[in-house]
Order: C-alpha cells, then sequence, then structure tokens
C-alpha cells in the first residue's frame, strides 16, 4: 500500500534520482528544444511577460534599431536567469513528475527562446528561416514525386 503523506502526495509519486538526471541531461542534448514553444506567459523577476509575442514582432522586422537591441539583450538577460533558476529547481527540488514535467518544459521553452533571441541580434534567423523553408519545399517535392511512382508501380496512377 502506498503511504501517502500530509499533502495527500505519495512517495511514488516523486521523481526518482535517476529521472531527475535523465530530464537534466535532456536539457543539455543538441535538440531538446525540438517541439517546445516558446513560452506565451512567464514569470520574470515578478512580472508576466508574453515571450511568445515579444519573440514574434522581433521576427517580423525588417531592421532592428538600438531600442529592439536593448530589449533583447535584457531579455536574453532576464531569461537566462530564470532558465538556470529553473534548471536548478529541477536540480534540487523534491517535485512530483508533473511538477518536473512543468518545470522541464519552461526550463526547455525558455532556452529556446534564448536560442532564438540570439539568432535574431546576429541576424541569422530570416536566413536560417529561408533554408528551412527551401529544404522543406524540395521535402514535400521529392515525397509528392515517391508517392507518384508508387502508385505507378502499384498500377493505381493514371
Amino acid at each position: 500500500m502506498k503511504e501517502v503523506g500530509m499533502s495527500g502526495v505519495s512517495e511514488d509519486d516523486f521523481i526518482t534520482e535517476h529521472e531527475r538526471k535523465q530530464l537534466l541531461a535532456a536539457l543539455q542534448t543538441r535538440l531538446f528544444w525540438v517541439g517546445k514553444e516558446i513560452p506565451y506567459n512567464c514569470d520574470i523577476k515578478g512580472k508576466m511577460c508574453n515571450l511568445h509575442s515579444i519573440v514574434w514582432e522581433l521576427l517580423q522586422k525588417e531592421k532592428l534599431d538600438y531600442e529592439d537591441r536593448k530589449l533583447i539583450n535584457k531579455c536574453i538577460l532576464y531569461i537566462d536567469e530564470k532558465a538556470k533558476e529553473d534548471e536548478l529547481d529541477l536540480a534540487t527540488d523534491q517535485l512530483t513528475r508533473e511538477e518536473a514535467d512543468k518545470l522541464f518544459d519552461e526550463t526547455a521553452g525558455l532556452l529556446r527562446t534564448l536560442m532564438t533571441l540570439r539568432d535574431i541580434e546576429e541576424g541569422t534567423s530570416k536566413e536560417k528561416r529561408r533554408k528551412f523553408h527551401e529544404t522543406y519545399s524540395r521535402e514535400r517535392v521529392a515525397e509528392a514525386r515517391r508517392w507518384l511512382n508508387f502508385l505507378k508501380q502499384t498500377g493505381e496512377a493514371i
């Protein structure tokens, strides 16, 4: 029988040291951010920030001005600090699996935001986006050709 503490959470609901190490290691992998969204709402220094909107607005600008760069640097500083706090909490706090997953997702989203802001600041984001769309379009055409060839081989195509 599971022992339930005063909070109504059993010992089995908390992450193990092994699970904790897996989550922390996952944040260090090269593609940790795949599938993670830039957070819409995040509490940074007691202020709710819509990071998604900030990044989107910066991406839409043709050219960044002094104020944009100042905003990017300020965001990078605060988000980096918040991500480190979250990572420390993930490494040290007693967390349920649900809390750990939520904290992992938030941290991964913050780290993705940092990468995107740095790309915007360096001016590489538009080039990366263009290359992605080119590759995606090429792959879609190649996939369509494979399907047509398959259909021809099976006698289904006209």
